[in-house]
């Protein structure tokens, strides 16, 4: 548990979020509930936002929204300037919804279809990620049916990949991400827009991993980055005016990961602008604007899901399990990938971890687990369990698996919660459903 000054347990045994008693918010909002603290994403947002600044310069934080996307984050995000990136017409509409301005939108996908496309130009969405060959005619093309000069990044494969605690420089050739720089596609693909009348060509986009902790394989990503940038300049005449770095910051799941705090988050953009700069100076280029696109880190921690505890089935000798009220429809992250997390019985979080147990859902599926072989309290059934970090690619990548409903969000700000995601009826799990009129 990275447990804070806002999230804690109280004076009553209580595990507390953001000031409110997390069974309070049960007996209010009801289980499975996603609970956000603002206070954690606030200050977690500012140490990276402020660091790039007084550390760099000109550069911006791009909150990579597929870790959550929700109108009431875009709000509070652009409120604190930063930018998003967005991957689809639906996150574009969502991020506009919430009031976060367009030419703050860094638009991805490998496979962008030409109406979301359209719709990203038509809105007038920041800069777009050149991610494939075909994709400068079709955006030049729909740029010059509205009369517009599109500004757009070329994402590249630079041949360095991290991962939690490793990293490596590889000659990988096989990612459906980028383009290589090792083969010439890159040079290849940004060499060919300036024949295009509506692109502008304003830099460059990498993406090195995701739950990074070593913070050397950034400076391998920077090292590797502005020799391209040089190598641009000096062979084709180019200049490159951003630098995306991305995002792929670790945060806290197990006791196996790193206690981060937001002044470590700072650290991380601390050595980014430090060594970025210093490559810059080696080889004497013109200092990009740089944006970094953190997701997890600004969202996951803040987040955890309370469970009403159900059936409870000891296997002797063999296994214990703890039914819970949710499961893989609003966390598949375990059944996809093994995701391991942290819990705690929230209303008895000053006992004694006891038992070993697994967390399984109530879904038809024998891998609907949250979590297995954990640390848990005794508890029985209409115990709450509060599972953590789960602030990310929860709620973003829920079903209606089993016709179950997703979950309602709350965020809580100094004790007061209020939904961001209101919940769900059953009527809205049939809206779009009809019945041919061959069938009546």
């Amino acid at each position: 548990m990275n447990l804070r000054d806002t999230l804690k347990i109280n004076e009553e045994g209580h595990l507390e979020i953001g000031g409110a008693d997390t069974v309070d918010l049960c007996k209010k909002f009801g289980t499975p509930l996603y609970a956000l603290d603002y206070a954690y994403i606030k200050k977690t947002a500012l140490s990276f936002a402020d660091t790039i600044k007084r550390k760099y310069g000109d550069g911006a934080v791009a909150y990579a929204s597929k870790a959550f996307s929700a109108t009431a984050l875009y709000k509070l995000f652009s409120g604190l300037g930063l930018y998003s990136d967005v991957v689809s017409k639906g996150e574009i509409y969502t991020a506009l919804k919430g009031g976060m301005p367009a030419d703050s939108l860094v638009m991805h996908g490998n496979n962008k279809q030409e109406y979301e496309i359209d719709y990203a130009v038509s809105e007038g969405v920041g800069y777009i990620v050149i991610d494939g060959m075909d994709e400068p005619g079709i955006i030049d093309a729909i740029a010059k049916k509205y009369d517009k000069l599109q500004k757009v990044l070329v994402r590249l494969n630079p041949g360095v990949e991290a991962h939690t605690h490793h990293f490596t420089q590889t000659a990988r050739e096989d990612s459906k991400f980028g383009f290589s720089i090792k083969s010439g596609a890159a040079d290849e693909l940004i060499k060919s827009l300036f024949s295009y009348k509506n692109l502008i060509f304003s830099g460059l986009h990498c993406h090195i991993g995701s739950q990074i902790f070593d913070r050397e394989a950034f400076g391998l990503a920077n090292a590797v980055m502005t020799d391209y940038i040089k190598k641009l300049r000096d062979s084709y005449g180019i200049t490159v005016d951003v630098l995306n770095l991305g995002g792929g910051f670790g945060v806290h799941y197990t006791d196996k990961d790193p206690l981060y705090t937001a002044e470590d988050y700072a650290g991380y953009v601390d050595f980014i602008a430090e060594t970025l700069t210093a490559n810059l100076l080696k080889k004497d280029i013109k200092k990009p604007f740089l944006i970094i696109e953190p997701g997890r880190s600004l969202i996951a921690e803040a987040g955890i899901t309370l469970y009403t505890v159900g059936t409870v089935k000891d296997i002797k000798g063999i296994k214990k399990y703890y039914a819970i009220d949710g499961g893989m429809f609003e966390n598949p992250r375990y059944a996809l990938y093994r995701s391991e997390y942290s819990a705690i019985i929230a209303n008895k979080a000053r006992e004694e971890f006891s038992e070993t147990v697994t967390l399984t859902g109530k879904c038809c599926e024998s891998g609907d687990m949250i979590a297995e072989g954990i640390k848990l309290q005794k508890a029985q059934r209409g115990d709450v369990v509060a599972v953590f970090s789960t602030g990310a690619y929860n709620y973003s990548m829920s079903s209606h698996y089993n016709g179950n409903l997703t979950p309602p969000a709350v965020m809580i700000k100094d004790g007061e919660a209020d939904y961001i995601i209101k919940p769900e009826s059953c009527e809205d799990l049939i809206r779009n459903n009809n019945i041919p009129d061959f069938l009546n």
